[in-house]
């Protein structure tokens, strides 16, 4: 029984709502891998980056990651949009549990994310930075996930339920043997 869904993709492409929707639905836990990194710091993701700088802020998430991803009980993960980055923290998510990628085209991410306030790497022009930040994690993202599910002009409520629906293919093709 798969008893870990891990939720990736790009900043804006709704894995906390989208998280939560999912845990709601399924009556498991849900963590949110920012959240529990502002909680375990004190501070917010700008200032992170701005006290320690984005090293730190890495360090951080993989080591919130790593703790959310040894729970016991059955938990949903939305992972920070650049958890990949890391090959370790790559490795980790690969052998955790159900990865879905909730893949967004990086125009409907900038629409939906703005000016960027509150995120240091869209610091400048957020449209723009968000294609060369696509360009570098699209391919890390394919990697490490068992489905991917296309959001743009989805609603959350939607979203979850492509996901349950693929993550039940996938979780019948792990106990078959057939999926890793």
């Amino acid at each position: 029984m798969v008893d870990r869904i891990i939720l990736v993709g790009m900043m804006g492409a709704g894995k906390t709502t989208v998280g939560r929707g999912l845990a709601d639905r399924l009556g498991w836990r849900h963590c949110d891998s920012d959240a529990q990194v502002v909680a375990r710091t004190g501070r917010t993701v700008p200032e992170l980056f701005a006290e320690r700088g984005e090293d730190a802020f890495r360090a951080e998430e993989s080591r919130v990651l790593a703790e959310a991803l040894s729970s016991e009980e059955p938990v949903v993960v939305s992972a920070a949009g650049g958890v990949v980055l890391s090959s370790s923290n790559r490795d980790l998510l690969t052998n955790s549990g159900i990865v879905v990628w909730l893949r967004a085209d990086p125009a409907l991410l900038a629409r939906r994310l703005g000016s960027g306030t509150g995120r240091p790497l869209l610091d400048g022009d957020p449209a723009s930075n968000l294609i060369d930040l696509d360009a570098v994690r699209r391919p890390l993202y394919q990697a490490v996930a068992d489905v991917a599910v296309d959001v743009d002009g989805l609603t959350p409520g939607e979203v979850v339920d492509r996901v349950l629906s693929q993550q039940q293919v996938v979780a019948r093709g792990i106990e078959n043997g057939e999926v890793r």
